[in-house]
């Protein structure tokens, strides 16, 4: 009954694994919220809330990154449980047998103990060696039976943590859900918002874009903030900075990492991989979990997350400058290091 059990959880397992192979289902982008056309505001108040829109865009990409990395490892934990489990039932059947042939050794000696046949022998010497036989024996039988024991009860821990998994990733593909449909709505508000300006505003919104960061970035340099700026790159470093460099012309995709194109972090992760330094998926994860420097000490391969809720992040390359994936619309580029809100920096190879 046990077995019938166990077989059948290992049977759900692997269709369900099936099942995860497949993409993620594509969620329609819902209506986005009405919103008042240039005609209503002003185009400076339009760029600001393009600006928001694509910032929240942001934060929801790092949320499905995030969901989506645990995904990836709660599906691979599910495979290895899956495997456990059907490696144990074998044992156990393979113990089984072994149990099996012991009862049928003593149905052919006439079912009699093994300290009766020794007795009725009548010769000392196979007495005394009987003897020795005897307790090998019944070690061996108690030594299968502990193992037929720890075996059952190993299937019964990898069943439950299977189970615990399972509920663990279809949490986090709700996750993805949510914040992918999100993502869609926000990109296609500040599309729609796009849309409704004439050709000549639009090319004043990129104008004004790019002025508010150059504002920034003089802002940032006029502060100081480069005068103990001047350290050469780590080894790895200049591994990292070169394989961005290579990256720059190529488009922004929310949830990529290459090779055609990249969201911010997929950008930097990228990287440091290609360097040799795998670091986490996401710039929140980055922010949390990479060694924290000062600006002052950056060198070049170094990271800066931007924003209070660090849901932005570039590659720090030399003399005040940035590669990075903007954001949807935009290629990966480079940019003023201060042209954004930093919020700090983080050292991969620290």
């Amino acid at each position: 009954m046990y077995r019938r059990h166990c077989a059948a959880a290992a049977m759900t397992l692997v269709c369900a694994l099936a099942v995860l192979a497949s993409p993620v289902q594509a969620f329609a982008a819902p209506t986005p919220p009405e919103s008042a056309d240039g005609g209503g505001k002003s185009l400076e108040q339009v760029r600001a809330e393009i600006d928001e829109l694509y910032l929240e865009a942001g934060a929801a990409t790092d949320a499905y990154n995030l969901a989506e990395e645990k995904a990836k490892k709660q599906s691979g934990e599910l495979v290895e449980l899956a495997q456990s489990i059907v490696e144990g039932q074998a044992k156990i059947a393979a113990l089984k047998n072994r149990a099996g042939a012991q009862a049928r050794e003593e149905y052919r000696n006439a079912g009699l103990p093994p300290g009766a046949r020794l007795m009725l022998s009548g010769d000392p010497q196979l007495f005394l060696d009987g003897i020795s036989r005897t307790r090998q024996g019944q070690q061996a039988t108690k030594g299968l039976l502990e193992e037929l024991t720890r075996t059952q009860q190993d299937l019964e821990t990898y069943t439950k943590d299977a189970s615990t998994n399972w509920t663990k990733l279809e949490a986090n593909r709700v996750k993805q859900a949510k914040a992918k449909k999100k993502i869609n709505a926000q990109i296609a508000a500040a599309k729609k918002l796009e849309s409704r300006l004439e050709k000549e505003e639009r090319a004043r919104l990129l104008e004004m874009e790019r002025e508010a960061a150059r504002q920034a970035q003089t802002a940032w340099l006029d502060s100081g903030a480069l005068k103990e700026i001047n350290r050469d790159a780590s080894p790895l470093g200049k591994k990292a900075v070169a394989f961005a460099t290579a990256q720059i012309g190529k488009p922004y995709v929310w949830g990529a990492e290459g090779p055609k194109s990249y969201d911010c972090s997929g950008l930097t992760s990228q990287a440091w991989a290609a360097a040799g330094r795998p670091i986490p998926r996401t710039s929140q994860e980055q922010w949390r979990l990479l060694p924290h420097i000062a600006i002052e000490d950056m060198r070049p391969g170094d990271l800066i997350i931007y924003h209070a809720d660090a849901t932005h992040v570039g590659m720090y390359v030399g003399n005040g400058q940035i590669i990075h994936a903007p954001r949807p619309g935009r290629d990966v580029t480079l940019a003023g290091a201060g042209s954004m809100q930093i919020l700090g920096v983080v050292r991969p190879d620290a």
